[in-house]
């Protein structure tokens, strides 16, 4: 359907065109007419375009136009004219529309074909509408429970990603769950999936992309996002679904790892992530006098990221040395840490970074 739909607006205007979903991921493309540029040829090549390519052209607003954008040529990046239109069903955007413009593609003639370019987005709409009742089965496939995974696998027919797949857990934003239905095809997506701290947007996505897809979800729908490892067989993909939501977790608590983070990525928090609350809450006592200073301990934790090695946490804190060994010399008395003590050392260590999951 796509593709006739393409081979007619080509026909009638008499230009080359292509149709790309919201990630710019190729869906049908007319026979070539005319030139050709560097940005069209790459994009028939390799199915999707460049993220340099993807953000050039979103830098001129199309995501979000209710009508046809114009994008001049740009010899320097190999880029002809260009139209691009905006397939757009209910007020949200599914894909696009391109068209290479030789300077005869007038106002007038895009809008002949404006009932092919509805067609076209009502089409993608429907399949995004398909894709959410399948993305419902999520929960089923994510569960702890065999049996319901088992029901989930044969409802869904496997009609997910093929190949290793990995789970993708985001804190979204209810006032935007529509932009989860612009996904690439080939993702599954449920935005009321229950998880700790409220409702996640879970997604099962081609191992592959799961960091690009987690990045570009988190960007237009939420806050954080956490990726889980990738699994070749999809009965496990609910251990995948456990590490996304951990990942999450840390996330949201430790800037240095947001606002997306992958569970083959979390070093340490990988274990303390998982010890029971209690636990957890235990270690972080051990620094608990420190929590009255976040400027110390900030300071304590940057020295010890830095194995002790003071000329390197001084720079990177932005104090001077002397300061440096003053505030060590102050976390000692107040945790009765010996920090020139290896055991105490890790001990501190892990306590500052216990405390950071504690954080609201």
């Amino acid at each position: 359907m796509l593709q006739e739909t393409v081979d007619e607006i080509a026909a009638r205007l008499g230009a080359a065109a292509t149709l790309e979903d919201r990630s710019l991921k190729l869906l049908a493309y007319a026979a070539q007419s005319g030139d050709i540029d560097t940005v069209r040829q790459e994009s028939i090549l390799r199915r999707r375009a460049s993220d340099e390519v993807r953000a050039y052209f979103e830098g001129y607003g199309i995501a979000t136009a209710r009508g046809p954008v114009r994008i001049p040529a740009d010899a320097e990046l190999g880029v002809l004219a260009r139209v691009c239109v905006p397939l757009r069903h209910h007020e949200v955007t599914y894909g696009y529309l391109w068209l290479l413009d030789d300077g005869t593609l007038t106002d007038e003639r895009i809008a002949s074909v404006a009932g092919l370019v509805g067609q076209a987005a009502r089409t993608l709409a429907q399949e995004a509408r398909s894709r959410r009742d399948l993305g419902a089965h999520l929960r089923e496939l994510f569960s702890a429970n065999a049996q319901e995974r088992a029901q989930a696998l044969a409802a869904l027919e496997w009609t997910g990603p093929a190949g290793p797949v990995a789970a993708v857990a985001v804190r979204g934003a209810a006032d935007r769950v529509a932009a989860l239905w612009t996904l690439p095809r080939d993702v599954l997506a449920d935005p009321g999936h229950p998880g700790p701290g409220g409702p996640l947007a879970a997604l099962l996505v081609p191992a592959a992309q799961a960091r690009e897809t987690a990045a570009r979800v988190c960007a237009m729908y939420g806050t954080a996002a956490g990726i889980g490892d990738a699994r070749g067989e999809r009965e496990q993909a609910w251990r995948s679904w456990g590490e996304a939501v951990d990942a999450l977790r840390v996330a949201e608590r430790v800037p240095g790892l947001a606002p997306v983070a992958a569970w083959s990525r979390l070093g340490v928090y990988r274990t303390l992530v998982r010890l029971a609350p209690a636990e957890l809450r235990a270690l972080a006592g051990e620094t608990a006098p420190l929590a009255a200073d976040p400027e110390l301990a900030r300071s304590v934790e940057g020295y010890l990221d830095r194995a002790g090695h003071v000329q390197e946490a001084a720079a990177a804190l932005g104090v001077h040395r002397q300061t440096l060994y003053y505030r060590l010399g102050k976390a000692g008395r107040l945790t009765g840490r010996d920090l020139a003590d290896g055991e105490d050392r890790l001990l501190v260590h892990l306590s500052l970074k216990a405390a950071r999951l504690l954080r609201p």
